[in-house]
């Protein structure tokens, strides 16, 4: 179940600096249980950081997603991931291969990035608050 935000929770949302978002991020997804990253033919999207890590973005809500669904990646779709599943296979997984994630990117390209662990270990202190 995807959550209704106005464009004007939208447009504030995004103007917050990326680690105001990332507390975001984390306080919503805990509370949808789900998020939201881009998928195309060949797969979930990747992006990389200043320092050449290549990870996969992830948003707390579609219409944050939506906005990079333009130029290179027109031809992805929106992917929605349930909390549980994202916390017990994504997480790890993107560990073993040594991914980041990149958590909720705007549309200038600014975002948290973090080693999955990391974000694994806010996330369920985040759940705990919800338990």
């Amino acid at each position: 179940m995807s959550y209704k935000i106005t464009k004007q929770e939208q447009d504030n949302v995004l103007k917050l600096d990326p680690k105001k978002r990332y507390n975001h991020f984390i306080a919503k997804v805990a509370d949808w249980e789900e998020l939201w990253s881009l998928k195309n033919d060949e797969g979930f999207v990747g992006m990389g950081d200043d320092s050449d890590n290549n990870g996969i973005p992830f948003w707390p809500h579609p219409d944050y997603a939506r906005l990079f669904i333009t130029n290179d990646w027109s031809d992805c779709k929106l992917e929605k991931i349930d909390l549980n599943d994202f916390m017990e296979k994504w997480l790890p997984g993107m560990e073993n291969d040594k991914l980041i994630v990149i958590v909720f990117p705007s549309p200038n390209l600014k975002g948290i990035t973090v080693k999955p662990f990391e974000l694994l270990s806010d996330l369920k202190e985040e759940c705990k608050k919800y338990e």
